[in-house]
């Protein structure tokens, strides 16, 4: 079974991940998008928030599953039998870090980077942006899902 891992912090998921992740899972026969635990940055939505909107958003794919993971990338991938990492690139500033993080991975442990060039209409899209332009009253309805720019003004709304 070929296997492919997309990972990411996803606070919140946007269209262009769900992007991403549609086309890698027409490439793999499954795709595991790996939820970074990282517990020296605090996200606005807990990491099960973040497991649960990315479940919704990918509910339509059944070769897609989505985990938390923390520690190394290759070891999430060595732990879910998946060779594959899938990079989505919006810009040649994501190329410069990613070949990095790429070439790193495959010296640790042999994981192949596929990297992926963002559709053009996400290409500025980061899910910052979209907390910033919600933050401040703005519309981000064409950059996320529906329910998570619901979940993105309440949260916001919050604070």
């Amino acid at each position: 079974m070929r296997r492919a891992v997309c990972p990411g912090s996803f606070d919140p998921v946007t269209n262009g991940h769900l992007d991403i992740v549609e086309r890698a899972s027409r490439l793999f026969d499954e795709v595991i998008i790996g939820v970074l635990i990282n517990h020296s940055k605090t996200g606005l939505f807990t990491i099960e928030e973040r497991l649960e909107m990315l479940s919704e958003a990918t509910a339509a794919y059944t070769n897609v599953r989505v985990a938390a993971f923390h520690g190394l990338l290759v070891d999430f991938c060595r732990a879910q039998g998946a060779a594959v990492v899938i990079k989505g690139l919006r810009a040649v500033s994501d190329f410069d870090y990613e070949l990095q993080m790429a070439q790193m991975n495959i010296g640790l442990s042999g994981v192949e980077t596929l990297f992926m060039p963002t559709n053009p209409l996400y290409s500025f899209l980061s899910s910052s942006l979209v907390k910033d332009v919600v933050k401040w009253g703005g519309d981000a309805s064409a950059y996320v899902p529906d329910f998570v720019g619901e979940r993105l003004a309440a949260r916001l709304k919050q604070n």
